[in-house]
């Protein structure tokens, strides 16, 4: 049998602070057990893949040439990444396809010729290897393109939601509400009935969650931000946040509004109120340290969150339902938009390269590696 090559994006730092992420010829590998061989058709660039790809390198003074992208990596970066050093790194965390290929494990055979979605890692690539046991198969009629977001954001929405509970709140904050994924959380909570401040920052994005029937939308942008997020908080009773941006002072922003919707009519202590308050920081939307004025008593938590980790903690069981309602919703709750379509090729490319990595709200891309 004749070696199939492919292409493939990867992205490689070196010690000197050197980042070049480029378009590589590789040998695809044959699927055995229970891998299949997928046929890559469309694969989107989230904001989790922009970590890998750029990071906080330098991309608006980086070099362009066909296929290549070669910028600078701030010093501090090259020094936390120090285990990636030298290291030539596929992209892309999921996406779909069909299976061309697959090893000789019956799960995997019954794949043969399906399309499917699925989140292996290597994406950005006209061949992927994927265990067939973490695939999903589209049903008739579904397009790579609407299965290829199928992971990532609709996972994390309804991660939200399960953290939610595990930890014993009832109602949400989320910030930079407007993006595919808030849409999906807007969305959820309307059905499942959870109440949900979105945070957004100009008049433009207001419109666009209103329009899919958000409630309690706030404009960061705005002279009366703290009161109308007073108010919300004070109609939803929500005391746990979920925030994409990481810098800046937001986080400590909602954490002292919901403690002063807490100490409505309540008495004094010097140790703030009872009301439990966390902040889930799980996007770098702003790079700039976290500022906590803390001014919200002593019943907080701010921490990190990420979605394998948790999909670890919920279980499979509650991993299971999840899927399985992505795949029934995945055309209405969890459908996404695209702002623009390219090739391995193109997607290295300056005009799309800044501004896929701008991260807009509204204007996500979506790479068809072999189309």
């Amino acid at each position: 049998m004749t070696q199939l090559r492919g292409q493939r994006i990867v992205s490689q730092l070196d010690a000197d602070g050197t980042l070049a992420v480029s378009l590589q010829d590789f040998d695809v590998p044959e699927p055995t057990g229970s891998e299949v061989l997928i046929r890559v058709e469309a694969t989107p660039i989230n904001p989790s893949d922009l970590g890998l790809l750029f990071g906080p390198a330098d991309v608006v003074g980086a070099e362009f040439s066909p296929g290549r992208v070669v910028a600078r990596m701030p010093e501090p970066a090259v020094r936390a990444m120090s285990a990636r050093h030298g290291m030539a790194m596929p992209v892309g965390n999921e996406g779909a396809g069909t299976v061309i290929a697959a090893g000789e494990a019956p799960e995997a055979q019954a794949l043969l010729g399906k399309r499917v979605t699925c989140f292996p890692g290597g994406m950005y690539a006209t061949h992927a290897i994927a265990d067939a046991r973490m695939c999903l198969e589209l049903a008739g009629g579904i397009t790579a393109e609407q299965g290829a977001s199928a992971f990532v954001n609709p996972l994390t929405a309804l991660s939200f939601t399960e953290t939610m509970r595990y930890h014993g709140h009832s109602a949400l904050v989320h910030t930079a509400a407007a993006s595919n994924l808030g849409q999906m959380l807007v969305r959820i909570c309307h059905a499942d009935g959870i109440p949900l401040v979105n945070v957004v920052r100009n008049e433009a994005q207001v419109a666009i969650l209103k329009g899919i029937g958000a409630e309690h939308v706030v404009d960061s942008s705005k002279d009366t931000f703290l009161d109308d997020l007073a108010a919300a908080l004070d109609a939803t009773k929500a005391t746990m946040a979920f925030d994409a941006i990481g810098g800046g002072k937001l986080v400590s922003q909602i954490l002292t509004t919901m403690e002063q919707v807490a100490n409505k009519g309540a008495a004094y202590s010097r140790y703030g109120s009872n009301s439990p308050k966390h902040a889930f920081i799980y996007g770098a939307l702003d790079l700039s340290p976290t500022i906590l004025t803390r001014n919200f008593g002593f019943v907080w938590d701010v921490s990190g969150w990420l979605l394998t980790p948790w999909m670890s903690k919920l279980g499979p069981e509650i991993v299971d339902k999840m899927r399985r309602r992505v795949m029934a919703e995945l055309t209405t709750t969890f459908a996404s938009r695209y702002k623009a379509r390219v090739t391995l090729e193109q997607a290295l490319t300056r005009d799309a390269a800044l501004d896929y990595n701008a991260r807009r709200t509204g204007e996500k891309y979506l790479i068809t590696p072999n189309g």
